[in-house]
């Protein structure tokens, strides 16, 4: 005959966590799903993007192959070149202007270009990056 063993089980002396775990993650969403949103604000005065800066030592003007004019890295219109090189010409003493045109931008534009600051009265002005073009 099969002789049954007793089977002795302990009780288990740990706490089980896991109930405590599932309040506490419960919880934490609770509170998190109560908490007032923030609605304040502060304000704070930054600079428009749409000034143009003139620099009062170097300004520079570039020009791309396809055409276009920049200002210090920044695209202007003729209008807004134009009226740029006036206020450099304004200035009691007028920073050095620097004219780099592309090698592949049309004749046409550079010479409005340079046509427009010689009408605006600038008189420090340098065509830059020509030691591109030493070796051809």
């Amino acid at each position: 005959m099969a002789v049954a063993a007793a089977v002795e089980t302990s009780p288990i002396g740990e706490i089980n966590t896991t109930p405590l775990i599932d309040v506490m993650l419960v919880l934490l969403i609770m509170f998190i799903i109560t908490i007032p949103i923030q609605t304040h604000s502060v304000q704070i005065g930054l600079p428009t993007p749409t000034e143009i800066i003139v620099d009062r030592e170097r300004n520079k003007v570039a020009i791309d192959q396809a055409g276009a004019i920049f200002w210090n890295g920044r695209e202007v219109s003729s209008a807004e070149l134009a009226g740029l090189l006036n206020r450099v010409a304004a200035l009691r003493e007028q920073p050095e202007l620097q004219v780099e045109p592309h090698s592949d931008a049309r004749y046409a534009t550079v010479g409005e270009v340079i046509a427009a600051i010689k009408q605006a009265g600038v008189t420090a002005m340098g065509l830059v990056g020509n030691e591109r073009y030493a070796a051809f």
